[in-house]
Formats: C-alpha cells, sequence, structure tokens
C-alpha cells in the first residue's frame, strides 16, 4: 500500500513538473491571488448573482485580492485606483457553479466499466486520471465539488484535494467523504466464487460499535462528509435497506457530534425514508421516491442531489438514444420522481454523479433539470446559492455579493433564458484567480 501511494504522489509531481516544462497557459497551478494584486472589474452584458431568479442588466464586479469588493450597476461602481477592466461584451456573469455529487477517481463508463476500473486500473494512474478531471471541472464553470467516494481508491481524494488547496494542480474548491460506508456483502465488486475475499469500492461495516468507529476513522483520515448507502440490492435481489434505523441514526449522530454531515445513497423508498427519519443533510438519487417520502423530506429539510446526467449516462450507455424509442423504465422513473420532489417542495441542489460521465460535462444536469420541469433560474440557484446553503458556505460562496470569495464564471448567452448557454463558457476566476480567460 505505501508503494502505490509513493506511486500516485510521483505522479502529482511528474503532472506539475510537465506542465512547468510546457511554459505558462490558463491550466497552470498558480498561488492563491494576493490582496496586492491589481484590482479587476469585470464588465459582462449581466449578472446572474446566484439568487435573484432574473438577471441583472449592466452590472459591474470588483474582484479585490480574493474576494468580491463590490457589485451593482455599473454607473454605481467605482473602479479602484490601478484597476484593470475586462470587457464581456454579450456574457452573463454568475457564481461558480457547485457540483454536490461527483466521483473524480472515476472515468465514463463506456471507457471502462467500473469493476475494470476498481480492480484494474492501478492508483497512480486513478491520480493522474483525477488531476486532469479536475482541470476540466473547473474550465467548464464548476468552482466546488463534493466528491462522494473515492471506489476503491482508499483516502486518495484527502491528498488530491490537499494538492489543489496548495496550488500543486489546478482545480475546484474540494470536499471529500474518502470511502463511504456500506454494510458488508451489500457492494461491489460482485459476481466472483465465494472463497475469494475482493477488495470494495467503499468500506463495510455492521452493529453500531464497528459504524460508530469507521465514521470515527474516516474523519479522522481526512473526511469532510460522511456518505452511506441506506439501501442496496443484496444478492441480486430488490433494493432494501442497508442497515436498521438505529444504525443510520448512530451514523448520523456520530458524525454530526464532531460537526460533520452526512449524505445517504439511497434509490428506495424506506432507504429514503430512514435516511431522512436518521437526519442526513442529503439524499443522493432518490429515483425510488414518492408523494410521502417527499413530503418528509420537505418537512425535515432533506437536500435532494437527484444525479439525473447519471441515469442518462447510463441509459445512452445501453444504446438509449432521445427520441429514437421508448424512454428506459429508470430514466422515466427518475422523471416522474424529479416531479413528483419539486410539486413536495423539496429542496433541490445540483449533483451529477460526475465521473459515470465525463468530468467537465457538469451542465448536463442542469439541462436535464430544466427539461424535467425546473426553470432554468431555480436549476442556477440549485448550483449556485442552494448547493452553497447545503454544504454551509454560503458565507463564502454561491453569489455574486460584496465580501464573497471572487468564485465566478462568465458564459456567452443568458443561462437563465437558455440553460445551454452554460456550453459556452468564457471566462474563470476562483478566489479572485482568473483559470480561464476569454
Amino acid at each position: 500500500m505505501v508503494r502505490r501511494v509513493l506511486m500516485a504522489v510521483l505522479c502529482l509531481m511528474l503532472s506539475v513538473g510537465s506542465a512547468r516544462a510546457q511554459g505558462p497557459s490558463r491550466q497552470q497551478p498558480r498561488p492563491a491571488r494576493s490582496p496586492q494584486d491589481p484590482p479587476v472589474v469585470l464588465r459582462p452584458a449581466r449578472v446572474f448573482d446566484g439568487i435573484d431568479p432574473l438577471p441583472h442588466e449592466g452590472w459591474a464586479v470588483v474582484v479585490v485580492g480574493e474576494r468580491i469588493e463590490a457589485a451593482g450597476p455599473a454607473g454605481d461602481v467605482k473602479a479602484p485606483e490601478g484597476a484593470r477592466t475586462i470587457e464581456l461584451p454579450g456574457m452573463t456573469l454568475l457564481p461558480g457553479l457547485i457540483d454536490l455529487h461527483t466521483h473524480v477517481l472515476l472515468h465514463p463508463y463506456d471507457e471502462a466499466v467500473w469493476n475494470d476500473q476498481v480492480l484494474k486500473e492501478p492508483l497512480a494512474l486513478r491520480v493522474c486520471r483525477a488531476t486532469n478531471h479536475l482541470r476540466s471541472i473547473l474550465d467548464s464553470g464548476f468552482t466546488t465539488i463534493r466528491d462522494l467516494g473515492t471506489e476503491g481508491a482508499m483516502y486518495a481524494d484527502v491528498g488530491i484535494k490537499q494538492a489543489v488547496d496548495d496550488g500543486i494542480v489546478p482545480g475546484p474548491r474540494m470536499l471529500v467523504v474518502t470511502r463511504a460506508i456500506v454494510a458488508t456483502g451489500s457492494y461491489a465488486p460482485k459476481g466472483f466464487a465465494p472463497e475469494w475475499h475482493i477488495p470494495q469500492g467503499a468500506e463495510e461495516a455492521d452493529g453500531v460499535d464497528a459504524l460508530i468507529r469507521v465514521v470515527r476513522d474516516q474523519i479522522g483520515r481526512g473526511a469532510n462528509w460522511i456518505k452511506v448507502y441506506a439501501d442496496t440490492a443484496m444478492g441480486g435481489g430488490p433494493v432494501r435497506p442497508s442497515f436498521t434505523q438505529d444504525e443510520m441514526n448512530r451514523i448520523v449522530e456520530t458524525a454530526r457530534s464532531v460537526g460533520v454531515p452526512v449524505a445517504a445513497h439511497a434509490t428506495s423508498k424506506e432507504g429514503m425514508r430512514r435516511a431522512a427519519m436518521a437526519g442526513v443533510t442529503t439524499i443522493e438519487h432518490g429515483d425510488g421516491g414518492d408523494e410521502e417520502v417527499f413530503r418528509l423530506m420537505a418537512e425535515r429539510k432533506v437536500v435532494l442531489c437527484p444525479t439525473l446526467a447519471a441515469f442518462e449516462a447510463s441509459a445512452r450507455y445501453a444504446g438509449y438514444r432521445p427520441g429514437s424509442g421508448p424512454e428506459p423504465p429508470r430514466l422515466r422513473r427518475a422523471r416522474e420522481t424529479f416531479r413528483k420532489a419539486l410539486a413536495a417542495g423539496v429542496v433541490i441542489a445540483n449533483g451529477s454523479d460526475m465521473g459515470v460521465f465525463a468530468h467537465g460535462d457538469g451542465a448536463r444536469e442542469l439541462e436535464l433539470m430544466v427539461d424535467y420541469g425546473m426553470k432554468p433560474a431555480d436549476a442556477l440557484r440549485a448550483a449556485t446559492d442552494v448547493a452553497a446553503r447545503t454544504i454551509g458556505w454560503q458565507d463564502r460562496i454561491g453569489a455574486v455579493r460584496p465580501g464573497l470569495l471572487a468564485d465566478l464564471a462568465a458564459v456567452e448567452g443568458d443561462p437563465t433564458a437558455d440553460i445551454k448557454s452554460l456550453r459556452r463558457v468564457r471566462l474563470v476566476m476562483k478566489g479572485g484567480r482568473i483559470h480561464r480567460r476569454p
């Protein structure tokens, strides 16, 4: 294991050395912006501030150091002495986007199936891929992600997060969960002779005492969140809860006692109900929900991350093409349950399961949200202010407001009118540092 970790570190070093050898580029890691750097004035056609449903026409935004200094009508915003102005004609400036369900240590399943990635790809290779994934995510306008599990790569996400924080590799801000928690015998890889012990894509634990230990151990190793699989299809049968209500309660209680929130994978009504009753902060997927469980989530303020893009990508890998035949049952169910969640008043935050599909294609989730019935401005809020509040970072990111970190993106057109505008990213700024230039 030590040898594999050293190989992964060497891979990161080689990646950075290669970037330096190639000379400066917009993708090269740079230190955090200093307050002594010249102020920047951004002058787009309009600003979507992450809160108001309508964009503000003719606004300007001033960035000093790593934070937003001012935002408002261009005529009222005074440019600081020595500031440089960046004109963004025809563009909308918006908060850096947030995705609350990614897997940077995975790559699309039409390139390699999940089992092969977990069992056959060396850790060093997976870490090297992840550094490219982070760059692609940042370049696409997503400046913060919550990465929900290393899928067999142990605690590699902790080191990757540190590499981003230290400026070694470019990437979005990260929250990580390390290995995720599953009931024994409930996860994967599967399909091998029973006499073989196959490494799993998550950490197995059962019973209150063992679960308390695993939760504490993962937090001690660097997990910012705990992820638990609330249900699974054990033995190839129907999806059923993995843990008792008492076990779920103790997972959440143990994590919450040290200020760490919990995300629950749940695709059955009963799994969702137990997770909501336990007090998890988010439920991932949720395509087995009905009106009753969505009302419970709304009452208990449990946020849904619907991962529509993962369902749609999986259907495409199986041969589905929109308009060429009937919608696959699981995709149709995801559409129907998403609408039920909307109708029940569930708070929906953007979480796509990126990694099942290509990193940098995060706009796909927001497009599907709109296609399934959400207004474009609400989909944008799900990836900005709502997502920031879900992770408790509303005082740092998620809005264009003085005092917040200058995590910003500019896109051609108006995404509140056409959500596909998010695919035309022209500028990305993280902490006042420009990573992608128009």
